[in-house]
């Protein structure tokens, strides 16, 4: 694997924020901030915006940072495009300093190919399918309206959806770096099914988190879709630049499973 990458305007990491953000200095970063709130800036570099030009940033609350990916595609055009986002960041290999570690333009190259794409390493539930784990996590009929879109749409991508669902692992954070053609055929793809499925879905009554549903959908799909399509995955690590309370997340968990449902 590997690309040749001559001009360097040919491959960009779009990094997603919603808040003021630190954002890596090297070339291969692109900042673009999300929502409405004008007065958020990104530390040292100019910014995209996703309430210019064709975008759905007024969706921001339920699309996360999709509203950054759609207005990538409808309004931005190289050979490779990449999304990060919300302090994940690829990385080759994880360091004390994570600042340090972040990929960079000069490591990238090595590891594109137009006929594959990167994807940050999946996360492993172990004693939850993927669709068991969402159901405890969100709300059930997110799936199952999704599903019955895919029936309707998209027939042949049935038996993937099922097959994904029923696996223990996935690629989360809808994060990736992809040849435009890919990129484009997957956008077309999935926003047709998200669109339809905020059609279906009534979220009035669902938590500040469970409104996020169609972010959260999408990190399934992106999997079903590469599994259908037959897309060489090359994974990579990344770092969060965050803390995580690894005892939280493990406490929320089991109360949700036991529970049921959102909670």
């Amino acid at each position: 694997m590997g690309a040749n990458i001559k001009n360097h305007n040919s491959l960009f990491v779009f990094s997603v924020f919603h808040k003021n953000y630190w954002v890596p200095s090297d070339e291969l970063y692109i900042p673009i901030q999300v929502g409405f709130a004008d007065n958020i800036i990104s530390e040292g570099k100019a910014i995209c915006r996703d309430n210019t030009g064709d975008n759905i940033s007024e969706k921001n609350k339920s699309y996360c940072e999709l509203t950054a990916i759609y207005w990538v595609w409808k309004n931005k055009k190289y050979d490779y495009i990449g999304i990060d986002h919300y302090r994940r960041h690829f990385c080759i290999a994880k360091k004390k300093d994570k600042k340090t570690c972040i990929l960079k333009m000069s490591e990238v190259e090595k590891y594109l190919s137009p006929a594959a794409i990167i994807l940050p390493k999946k996360r492993h539930y172990w004693i939850e399918t993927n669709y068991s784990q969402y159901a405890h996590a969100h709300n059930e009929i997110d799936l199952i309206k999704t599903k019955e879109i895919l029936q309707e749409k998209y027939p042949d991508y049935i038996d993937s959806y099922d097959e994904i669902m029923k696996k223990r692992s996935g690629h989360r954070f809808n994060m990736m770096i992809m040849p435009w053609p890919i990129f484009d055929s997957y956008c077309i793809w999935l926003f047709s099914i998200l669109f339809e499925l905020e059609k279906r879905l009534d979220i009035s009554n669902y938590s500040d988190k469970d409104q996020r549903v169609f972010g959260y959908v999408a990190e399934r799909l992106l999997d079903v879709y590469v599994l259908r399509n037959n897309i060489n995955v090359q994974e990579m690590n990344y770092v969060f630049m965050d803390k995580e309370n690894w005892w939280k997340k493990i406490a929320h968990f089991l109360k949700r499973k036991i529970a049921g449902g959102s909670k």
